[in-house]
Parts: C-alpha cells; structure tokens; sequence
C-alpha cells in the first residue's frame, strides 16, 4: 500500500461506531429508499396479529387484512410497494397535516389578539397612546426620512418579497455543490403560510388605519395585521435562519444581524408613514415570525417532522432483511468521511445496512492524518471482505490505494464536491441510493494508475492526476469555496491560473522517442468525464488497460475555443488515440494512450492526484494497473 495523500476533505474526528438509533432526515430531504438500483425494500414489518409500527400505522387481524383490502402474510399474499419501506419514510403527509393544524391555531391566536385589542381591551393602555405615537411621528417628518421610510417600506412591499423570495430559493436549488432543498421549501413555504394566515386575520379583525395623513394608498385590508411586516419578517428572519444554521464564515452573525434588523425597519416605516398602530406591526412580526417556527419545525434538517423515521425504524429494517432470502453476507466495514457526511446520512445509511441483513456493520471515521488508507488497510487486516467508502474523491483514493490487487471489492457512497469515479460510472449521487446499489450489485474489475514523483512516494489514482493549470485550480479553491458554490469554486479559481506561463516538458510512453511540448496542463485519465458532464479526455475508459494521456496547449481565447471544439467532436464519435489533431505542433490539445509514461517539467510544476495538491516538482512517473479494483456496480452498469 502506497502512502496517502493528504486530502482536503479530511475528518478530524475519531472512530464513529454503529447504533441502533433512529435516523433522522439527511439535508437533501430525501427519503433513503434502498432498491432503487438494486433490490426492492420491503414495507411491511410485522410478524404476527399485533400492529405493524412506522407505515402506514395500520393493525393487521388475525387473518393478516390491514383494513385496506390487501391481505397479509397470513392470507393470499399482495407484494407491497417496491422500493417503499415504513422506516425510511419521508413523512411528508404527517408534517403537513402538522404545519395545517398549528397554522389554524397560529391564525386563531392573531386573530383573537386582534378582536381583544379591538374590543374589550381598547379603553386601555398602550391602545389609549398607539394614536399619539402615531402622530408624533407624524410631527416628526422630513424630507430625508420621508425618502429613508419609502426605501424600507419597500422591502416589505408583495413584489420585493416574492422575487427576492424566488430568486433565493432558485440559488439554493440550481447552485451546483448545495443542493439545500429543505431550506428552500422552508423559506417558500413560510413566506406563503404567513401570507395565508395574514388574510385570514384581516378578514377576521376590522380594523380602521391611523386618523394621520397617510403618505402610501390605503389597500382595501384591515390596518391589523401588517403585512408589509410579516411578509418582511418571514423573508429576512428566514434568510438570518439559513446563514446561522448553514453558514461557518466569520461575517456569518453580522450579516444574520442586519437581515434581522429588516423587518424591524419596516415595522418602523410602516408607522412612520401612518399606515398602521404599533400593534399591527406587532401582530405582523409575531405571524412572520410564528410562520417561520412552524414550518422550521417541520422541514429544517436535526429536528424536522418530515423524514423522521419513527422511533423502531431499525427494528422494521431488520425485519425486513429477516423476510427476505438470507444472501450470502460478507464482513464489511464504512470507511467515513465525517467532515462531508452528517449523523442524519450515517444514520440512514445504516437503515439501508440493515435492510439489506447487514447489522452493527463498524463506521470508521478518516482523520485529517489519514485519508482512508490506513483504516482500511486495518480493516483488512481484521478479516473484512467489502468495504464502502463514504466520501470525496480524495477519500475514495486513499481506500482504493490500500485495496488495490487484494480483489476486495468496494461501494462507492459519493459524499464530496466532485465524485468523478462514481459520476463516471453513471452511480446514483445520493448516499443511501448508492449504497443500496452498490449492496446489490455485481463485482467489476476496474483498472486504477499508479503514480509517483519528486517529493511523494507512489501512490494509485482512480479518476485522473495531472500538472500546470489544474493543479493551479485545485491549490486556489478554498474550502469555504467547494463548500458554497460546489464545483463551479473551481472554475473560478482555474480563471486565475490562465495568467501563469505555459510549462515545457518532455514526454515518453511506453519507452518510445522523447516528445518535447509546451503546454498549459497535462491529464493523465483513467477516466474520461468530470462535473457537468464535460469530457477533457473523451477516450479514457476505466477497464480498457490503458490510461490515456491529454496534454492542453491552447493560445489565446481562440485556442481555447478550439480545443473545447475538438473535446466536443471527440466525445461524439467516442474516439481517441495518438494525436487526436495531428503531430501536436500548433494544435489546441492532443492525446495518447499508454501504459506506462514518463513526464518531466523544464520547472516546478504544481501537480495533483484525484484533486489533492500534491505540491509542485520536475517529474512525473504513471503507469496502469489493469483490474486493480474491484468496484460493486449494479448489473446494468456491465
């Protein structure tokens, strides 16, 4: 086994072992439905007469009916759903009915408010001096804060709430390395729960708007409650939630702060400008602000309604592993990479686990010392005969450098920003669905390559390593980069490095003539594609018992757009070979495939191996390892 490289998604923590504890929802809002690429979950758990937990929460009588006209194990057996299983439900119908009923009770509480300080309680304090506060601010207009009330009030206006709105959740959706779509329906739907609550209020409390001059058009509404204000608060208070909650950058607290200080500012303009009483506004941050704690309950990942299992979730998995023929099981052990994957994914990977028969399978946390090598070579050592890996690319090389030609095979579970191994090999992205395919699948022999240099010993790659602009991207993409923007932090960063001159180095493969080039990066690929679908090296093929060679040497943006013209046309016709655009003399790029290469660099080069820096040097040294590994993918992936 190889040294590791270090790797920048590296855990710090210690050993995470397995439990039985219910799982809770991981932040994609996903159900974890084993079988989608592999065998079906079943749903019903229970054994005898008693009540089957967690499902649907029907009882069964002593001839097995449920109630539904289905019949149970007793009777004329009808499968249940495939790929449904009562303790890895999402539970979105019972959050739902959750959010409905407090909302009533939200809106009844308002509302009451409203008629008590419009009816018995109107003859007293503070609702005897709301007028007079109203019309001290009144006597107290001038232009400047006329023009700074108009800006505020703005903010809460309908049309500023919802694109802001729209445009907020569209980020959290579509930008690539969140997805945060339980924070997206979070701010959607409690921007809109306020709102239908603010009409039920107004429809039930009639209340006539200050005796002041009012300096906006007065909507056909009752003044209780504002709406400007409760819209404002279930906007900002609701964005200040995310950046505390999803944030770790310094400016985290400031800027939660000032959006927290939005609605009040508007509750300010709003009175300034005397379209409401203190108490409207009050009543309006109280719905923004109730609104957002409702639905915050029920979808926010670590306490939500939705997806939680219920409390014997792992005692229907195992049941369910129980009903099933009993498959021939292997030892196997998690290698995890805490600092990518949260407790709620472990969890449910461990539901998966023992859906499939596997129970108190060990969870092996990486360090930032070790990457993965060393726990599985461990792993090895204690008798384990399947190991998967829960984590980046970085995580994945180091696991597969220790199982390289031992003919353990491997479950790739992609956590990480790229995952280019499990993307190229067409693998669901999601945790508990690739598990689940990977536990159901078939033993196939992939080549790995093994690299070494100047300044690091030799070690294997899955996906590709390389030198110049690359590595350049991957040194100046922070953490807190991958971490907000995903893949595209590179993109970024690989701007920057367009500024460095052109390398010069010589090539030799497989012990042929020296080929002198210049260029602005070098690939050695195992594999041909990477994110968003883009092809750098069309060829590259992961069992074809070659790695290929692409060597990038554009001039100019016209040399930039020529060699994305010939990565097109290559990955269309699926071709390859020496010298895709001739001798390679002026050409934009060209490739080779080898066995065996030799690169060595007129300077220090920065270099990388599967998107680790692995610090800058004068040569490169990569040959195959054909079937290397082994990897379990699903048989329609053969």
């Amino acid at each position: 086994m190889g040294t590791s490289v270090p790797a920048r998604d590296a855990s710090g923590t210690g050993e995470a072992g397995s439990s039985g504890r219910p799982a809770q929802a991981d932040g994609s809002g996903r159900a974890a439905e084993a079988g989608r690429n592999g065998g079906s979950v079943e749903a019903d758990s229970s054994t005898t007469t008693t009540t089957a937990t967690g499902g649907s929460g029907r009882s069964q009588d002593a001839t097995g009916n449920d109630g539904t006209g289905r019949t149970g194990r007793r009777g004329a057996s009808v499968p249940p759903r495939p790929g449904h299983s009562p303790a890895l439900s999402t539970g979105i119908p019972r959050a739902a009915a959750r959010i409905g009923a407090f909302a009533v009770c939200q809106a009844a509480v308002i509302a009451g408010f409203g008629l008590l300080i419009t009816g018995p309680a109107r003859e007293f304090w503070p609702m005897t001096a709301e007028d007079a506060a109203v019309e001290a601010l009144e006597d107290a207009r001038t232009a400047t804060l006329d023009t700074a009330s108009t800006i505020a009030s703005a903010l809460g206006d309908t049309s500023t709430v919802v694109g802001l709105t729209l445009l907020a959740c569209l980020a959290l959706v579509l930008v690539p390395g969140l997805p945060r779509w339980r924070e997206a329906v979070f701010l959607a739907v409690g921007v809109s729960l306020q709102s239908v609550i603010f009409v039920l209020i107004t429809a039930s409390v009639d209340r006539t708007r200050p005796d002041v001059e009012r300096m906006d058009d007065s909507p056909p509404t009752s003044s209780y409650t504002s709406g400007h204000t409760g819209a404002a608060t279930a906007l900002y208070a609701g964005l200040a939630v995310l950046v505390l909650s999803r944030v770790r950058a310094p400016w985290r607290k400031p800027l939660a702060a000032l959006l927290l200080l939005l609605p009040l500012l508007v509750g300010l303009a709003r009175l300034y400008r005397g379209m409401h009483h203190p108490t409207d506004v009050a009543g309006g941050l109280a719905n923004g602000a109730l609104s957002l704690f409702v639905v915050g309950r029920a979808v926010l990942p670590g306490h939500s309604w939705v997806g939680r299992p219920p409390a014997d979730a792992m005692d229907i998995a195992v049941a369910t592993a129980e009903e099933r023929p009993a498959p021939a099981q292997k030892r196997l052990t998690v290698i995890v990479n805490s600092t990518v994957t949260d407790e709620a994914t472990q969890e449910q990977l461990r539901l998966v686990l023992a859906q499939h028969g596997y129970r108190d399978t060990p969870f092996v946390a990486t360090t930032a010392e070790d990457t993965g090598g060393g726990q599985t070579a461990e792993a090895l050592r204690a008798g384990t005969e399947l190991i998967a890996v829960c984590g980046g690319d970085g995580t994945v090389r180091a696991v597969a450098d220790a199982l390289a030609g031992t003919g353990v095979p491997l479950v790739l579970v992609p956590s990480g920003t790229g995952n280019l191994l499990a993307r190229h090999l067409h693998l669901p992205l999601g945790p508990a669905e690739a598990l689940a395919a990977g536990l159901t699948g078939e033993p196939r022999a992939l080549d790995l390559g093994r690299i070494e240099g100047d300044g690091f010993p030799a070690v294997h790659f899955t996906a590709m390593a390389g030198a110049g602009l690359d590595a350049t991207m991957l040194e100046e993409t922070s953490d807190r980069a991958k971490s907000v923007l995903g893949w595209p932090a590179y993109v970024l960063a690989g701007a920057k490095g367009l500024r460095t001159p052109r390398m010069r180095l010589t090539v030799r493969l497989d012990g042929g003539p020296e080929l002198r080039r210049t260029a602005r990066m070098v690939l050695l690929a195992n594999i041909g594609t990477v994110q968003a679908g883009a092809a750098p090296v069309p060829a590259a093929k992961p069992d074809d018992g070659l790695l290929d060679l692409a060597v990038f040497d554009p001039r100019g943006a016209g040399g930039w757009l020529r060699a994305a013209g010939v990565l097109l046309r290559a990955k269309r016709r699926g071709a390859g070979g020496a010298d895709v655009t001739g001798t390679g003399d002026g050409g934009p790029v060209e490739f080779h495939t080898f066995r065996h290469a030799e690169l060595t660099f007129a300077r220090p080069q920065p270099r990388e191996i599967d998107g680790d820096p692995v610090g800058p040097g004068l040569r490169l040294t990569a040959e195959v390892r054909p079937g290397a590994l082994t990897v379990m993918l699903p048989a329609r992936e053969r």
